[in-house]
């Protein structure tokens, strides 16, 4: 299967409503669409995660970012700019997402990837990507896909094939709370 095809079902089954695991930056992801609130809960049931924790998602690009948060502070894009690894940030008064993936304050974390694959599969989505780490919540997060365990890929509508051989560590993002008004928060490094 080549990198495009692999995309596109990736693609199809999330405009579906369906349910992917993928390999992101960081880790690899449980994914969906995140305006789609039935495919969020579908994630949030996989995690065995209570959906008043908000889950990240990820978008390609600063343009389609501003779809999704209504007033971004300049110290976010400082911070994303300079960051030196995968830097999600939660940022204040999110629009045109599910409400279920939105935090009880309004605020959503997300992240711009500029991993090629990931990249490309948002840049093709055209819409934010859940993406949070293959595992039950509270467990260690699949670094590979030789991680994962069985009962996510069953419970999957697509697992997707780049980068199955891939072996070697990857680490969570950096998560950084960014309010409105500047104020910024480290929550993990």
């Amino acid at each position: 299967m080549t990198h495009k095809e692999d995309i596109q079902n990736a693609v199809n089954v999330m405009k579906q409503g369906g349910v992917i695991l993928y390999p992101t930056d960081t880790v690899w992801g449980i994914g969906c669409d995140a305006t789609n609130a039935e495919a969020v809960a579908k994630v949030y049931k996989m995690k065995q995660r209570d959906d008043s924790k908000a889950m990240i998602c990820l978008v390609d690009s600063d343009v389609r970012l501003q779809r999704y948060v209504r007033n971004v502070p300049e110290v976010a894009w400082q911070l994303m700019e300079y960051a030196e690894k995968p830097t999600t940030v939660i940022l204040d008064n999110a629009v045109n997402l599910a409400q279920n993936l939105i935090a009880e304050d309004g605020s959503i974390a997300i992240r711009i990837t500029h991993e090629e694959f990931s990249k490309e599969l948002c840049f093709r989505f055209q819409k934010p990507i859940v993406s949070t780490s293959v595992n039950v919540s509270g467990e260690p997060a699949a670094q590979n896909f030789r991680d994962i365990a069985p009962e996510f890929i069953e419970a999957a509508d697509y697992v997707c094939f780049t980068r199955r051989q891939e072996h070697k560590p990857h680490t969570p993002s950096s998560i950084i709370k960014i309010k409105e008004d500047g104020e910024v928060t480290i929550i993990r490094k």
